[in-house]
């Protein structure tokens, strides 16, 4: 490759050896004919040969340029379609980064009615809870639990839905501790006791006195193992209910009382500037947005209500 010559005069000598014209060429080119001209001398001296030779008061090519001239149109059109492949995977590929319990509980049961509605995309979903840098990497979107966005990332964000919390447990948990009062908490088996959901939700009840609480017990990493451990019967788990409707609309799962509090993240659906018109962005976004505000019905947690900047 150090034997390569610059790419730019290569460009021009592939365009100038099809029309044998440099006047054409620099049309197709958007050049100077004066530009033509510099970059096949640079060229030819590059190379020590004349490529071009005069022809009354045209330009024809020299039998060293005849004799190239096909390899390099060769190289350009299998560079074109290197490249178009490469545009077509992009389109036809939606690649999306989003946290665990969002990817495991809402959107993962959720995206087989986006490809009823588009069979042409390919949708790969990652589950992570690492803030992905999207103007390096692979993914053309990101689902994020953040507080209101800041507008000097570069990146495009919509908000979907606020994160209310409060305690889950099994009925056959609650069955044998019954729960009369939050107060009442404090004196059984909490999950992730020292999570600090346990804390905002015990501060947000101005009646309720919860120094001295046990922090013992088991302690998860993440909302998804609280609440399947919750399903098991092994305590009350703090998370946030639209992430476990399913297993409360199935029973599994019972809301002891009515109180919620809200976390100060949301999540949002964030991508890079330069993604915001792209059909396949636009097509997740839109979906997304909608499915948000069928998943809310009548928005008895009010998720939907957006966050203060």
């Amino acid at each position: 490759m150090h034997r390569l010559p610059p790419l730019a005069a290569i460009r021009v000598f592939e365009a100038a050896s099809r029309h044998e014209n440099f006047s054409r060429a620099a049309e197709e080119l958007a050049l100077t004919q004066a530009a033509v001209s510099y970059q096949m001398k640079l060229l030819e001296e590059r190379l020590g040969a004349a490529l071009f030779a005069r022809k009354g008061r045209g330009m024809a090519l020299t039998d060293l340029g005849r004799r190239i001239a096909p390899r390099v149109t060769g190289a350009f059109t299998m560079l074109d379609e290197a490249f178009a492949i490469a545009g077509a995977e992009n389109d036809s590929v939606l690649a999306i980064t989003a946290p665990r319990t969002f990817s495991t509980n809402w959107l993962s049961g959720r995206l087989g009615s986006f490809h009823a509605i588009r069979p042409d995309l390919s949708v790969r979903l990652e589950v992570s809870d690492e803030m992905v840098d999207l103007a390096s990497s692979e993914f053309d979107v990101a689902i994020r639990g953040m507080p209101a966005p800041s507008r000097s990332t570069g990146l495009v964000s919509h908000f979907l839905m606020r994160m209310p919390i409060t305690p889950l447990a099994s009925p056959s948990f609650l069955a044998a501790h019954p729960l009369t009062t939050p107060a009442d908490l404090l004196t059984i088996a909490r999950l992730s006791p020292d999570d600090d959901w346990w804390d905002l939700w015990f501060d947000s009840l101005a009646d309720l006195d919860s120094n001295g609480r046990s922090r013992t017990g088991i302690r998860f990493e993440s909302q998804v193992l609280d609440g399947h451990a919750a399903i098991a019967g092994h305590g009350v788990a703090i998370v946030s209910p639209p992430m476990f409707q399913t297993a409360i609309d199935a029973g599994l799962l019972v809301q002891p009382f009515e109180h919620c509090a809200t976390y100060r993240n949301g999540f949002w659906l964030v991508y890079p500037e330069h993604k915001r018109n792209q059909t396949k962005v636009r097509a997740l976004r839109d979906w997304l947005i909608d499915e948000v505000k069928l998943a809310a019905g009548d928005d008895p947690y009010g998720i939907l209500k957006p966050l203060p900047d």
